[in-house]
């Protein structure tokens, strides 16, 4: 038996390591065929330190807190009792074999039996919850599991499941053996702290029954391990397997060294590795690639990203287009491109005179469209393709996969990097995006309104609003510049908030001014929607008067106009202080600049509010407790979270430039938040951004219309409750609003 257990184990284990080896350089070798990718050596320091965090202290893990513990136990005892598997392989030749030097060390020994322990309980846990949740399988906003491999996850449960009950059998037979060897004593509780207990019920057997008994664990043990191995070296593309160790360069190579999220500003369009200078257009070599149209147009951090998805779902549970019933499956995108990846390396790792020689299953894959056809044109079927355009367009940018995802994959820059190649190489787009390019191309603005109308919000207001170039001939005069932006401008609903931050700016003595029709859209919404072309000659326009006009410190009513100026205007050498509106009323209230006052007698009270985190302020930005705080000190108000409220919260369809796209499959977006806020038994909704404002607004307007919905809620933005709570007035606390039209979808 003893021989066998040596032979079989050895030769399992050399065939397990060889394998393993050869799959190691086949990942490595599909990564490399990335494009360069930029910023990813910086601050190695920092670098370093945020690998060991997310890694050893599982902090991404821990937004699922059982879940997250379960998993760092499974974590630390893969690395720790590896020590295990080498007593194991001692064991085969001398059963009373231990590891020199601490293998008999009571913490080593105490640490071993407790994280063994610790992950039979835990990986018991696992795999009871993979199989009785026939339901987290399903099409559907509960299926976290739809799409996943499964047998791949319970083959890793199930592996992990008999290593930790073989450590625990040889331990107790170890006990027992005790008794025969040279240091009897060694057989206590000090020792064997878990399984003492095990050791004693094997009291009885002999020496060589004991032998036997360890020999055949320790095969079992060695064995499973190598069938893992070779299971692994065998399926490339088993993310549930080889995330533990593709993860740890994922994260060291994230985009930012400090450890955010891959959110906030969208990359730039690459080429070689550097960002497309547009001010020298003209000097692009012609075969420059604008966007991502092939699978090697990827960086390799994108490849790289693919091949550690670990298919847990995590970004499906969150994604707002999968909750409704739309195409887009963010883990769905990343393993299809992963399988295509993988499947196509064999013909772009070949030389050209031997691609024809390939089989034809791998020709074939290299001949698959990465997107299907015009979105909406059913005389072009997408069959075949990796990516059927209405998955591609169905994203709202809203950052909830990045934010959820455990190992760092960068979802919505792949995802925009897509829709770049599709408008700008293959002007394949939903045809509602026309209307939006030629606003944004003729007249600044995605409405197509006149330039000359940007001040229309102005008039009648009580006080002058100063204006650059009129009033003042430069942003040194001023303390802020007051960017109102499109909405804020020309959306009826939106342009109520504008006066209202210009009122309590007023009252609090701000020294402000705006640009007036010197202002231009930010580019937000070309940018993601893949026309980078016209979001640079938006955003340099910008840059060029913010230039002229010394422009150091801005303030801005809008989430997208205030993520793009804060964290995409640097990339075109523009250093701004950029606060959203929520931020400095906020700092205005703490400082007593402005005074919320209770209502008076007979005033309306004990009115609710909820709050709506727009993902451009909240998840992109991190800005959470301004907008709350504001509305904590309104008087005579009660507030109440929705279920998905902070970083979990839910999108209100608007991101992506989807504000400007028809939802045609499932329910829509606004309406799916707006149930989730009406159901809180607010009476406002309130929010901090003039998209989710219409979102919302539009949303209340269909459940008021089938009854869902009370007719006295309204959805107003922050600075509106504030300055009502400011400017209380007896018996007219919050004002109500004339309905509005429905948003120009």
């Amino acid at each position: 038996m003893q021989l066998v257990a040596i032979v079989g184990s050895l030769a399992m284990s050399v065939v397990a390591v060889a394998l393993f080896g050869t799959a190691i350089g086949r990942i490595v070798s599909v990564v490399k065929l990335g494009q360069p990718a930029a910023h990813r050596h910086d601050d190695r320091g920092a670098r370093w330190a945020t690998m060991l965090k997310e890694t050893l202290g599982h902090t991404r893990m821990l937004q699922w807190t059982a879940v997250g513990i379960g998993h760092w136990f499974l974590f630390v005892g893969f690395g720790l009792l590896f020590f295990t598997l080498l007593t194991a392989y001692g064991q085969l030749f001398e059963p009373h074999f231990s590891l020199p030097v601490f293998g008999t060390f009571f913490m080593y020994e105490w640490a071993s039996e407790f994280f063994a322990v610790v992950m039979l309980f835990a990986i018991l846990g696992f795999i009871a919850y993979r199989a009785t949740r026939p339901r987290q399988r399903e099409r559907g906003p509960r299926g976290r599991f739809y799409g996943s491999t499964m047998w791949q996850g319970f083959f890793v449960e199930f592996v992990i499941l008999t290593v930790a009950l073989c450590i625990i059998t040889l331990r107790g037979a170890e006990y027992a053996l005790a008794q025969y060897g040279a240091d009897p004593e060694h057989a206590s509780a000090a020792h064997f702290p878990f399984t003492a207990w095990l050791g004693q019920l094997l009291n009885g057997m002999s020496e060589g029954g004991l032998a036997q008994l360890i020999w055949v664990t320790a095969m079992i043990k060695i064995v499973t391990s190598m069938v893992w191995l070779i299971v692994l070296a065998l399926n490339t593309t088993m993310g549930v397997a080889w995330h533990r160790f593709t993860v740890w360069p994922n994260i060291w190579f994230k985009r930012y060294a400090d450890g955010r999220p891959s959110l906030g500003a969208l990359e730039p369009m690459m080429a070689g590795g550097q960002p497309i200078d547009f001010e020298n257009f003209d000097e692009l070599d012609e075969d420059t690639a604008f966007g991502v149209g092939k699978i090697e147009d990827f960086t390799w951090k994108g490849l790289l990203d693919f091949s550690t998805c670990t298919e847990c779902g995590r970004c499906q549970s969150q994604c707002p287009a999968w909750n409704t019933e739309k195409p887009l499956s963010p883990k769905l995108f990343i393993t299809n491109l992963r399988d295509h990846a993988y499947a196509k390396a064999p013909y772009l790792l070949a030389d050209e005179a031997d691609r024809e020689t390939l089989p034809e299953a791998v020709r074939a894959e290299a001949e698959r469209e990465l997107v299907g056809a015009t979105v909406g044109d059913p005389a072009l079927p997408s069959a075949g393709a990796v990516i059927d355009p209405d998955v591609l367009w169905s994203c709202t940018s809203c950052g909830a996969c990045v934010q959820q995802c455990p190992v760092d994959i960068e979802h919505v820059d792949h995802i925009m990097d897509m829709r770049r190649y599709q408008v700008l190489v293959e002007s394949s787009f939903p045809a509602e995006l026309n209307q939006l390019f030629k606003g944004l191309e003729n007249k600044g603005n995605p409405w197509n309104m006149a330039p000359s109308a940007r001040m229309d919000w102005a008039k009648d207001l009580p006080f002058e609003v100063k204006q650059v170039g009129s009033d003042v001939a430069s942003l040194d005069e001023v303390e802020w510049l007051f960017w109102v932006g499109c909405a804020g401008a020309y959306e009826d609903r939106a342009k109520k908030t504008t006066r209202a931050v210009a009122e309590l700016l007023h009252q609090a003595e701000v020294s402000f001014a705006v640009l007036g029709d010197g202002e231009t859209c930010t580019g937000d919404p070309a940018r993601r929607s893949g026309n980078e072309f016209v979001f640079q000659q938006l955003a340099m326009q910008n840059v060029e008067v913010f230039k002229e006009t010394k422009v150091k410190k801005v303030v801005s009513t809008c989430a997208h106009c205030f993520n793009t100026l804060k964290n995409e205007y640097s990339q075109l050498g523009v250093k701004l202080e950029v606060v959203h509106h929520t931020q400095l009323l906020n700092r205005l209230v703490r400082e007593g600049k402005l005074t919320p006052v209770a209502p008076e007698a007979g005033a309306a009270n004990g009115h609710t509010i909820t709050y709506h985190d727009p993902c451009f302020l909240g998840r992109h930005n991190q800005v959470y407790q301004p907008p709350r705080e504001l509305l904590s000190v309104i008087s005579g108000a009660d507030f109440k979270e929705m279920p998905r409220n902070g970083e979990r919260s839910f999108c209100c369809g608007a991101g992506g430039a989807r504000m400007w796209m028809e939802e045609k499959v499932g329910e829509r977006i606004n309406v799916n938040r707006t149930t989730e806020a009406v159901e809180t038994g607010a009476d406002q909704i309130a929010t901090g951004c003039p998209f989710c404002r219409v979102m919302l607004s539009d949303g209340l307007t269909a459940k008021q219309a089938d009854g869902t919905a009370r007719e006295e809620v309204e959805v107003l933005d922050v600075a509106q409750l504030l300055l009502a709570s400011v400017q209380r007035k007896p018996a007219d606390a919050i004002p109500r609003e004339d309905p509005q039209p429905e948003s120009p979808e």
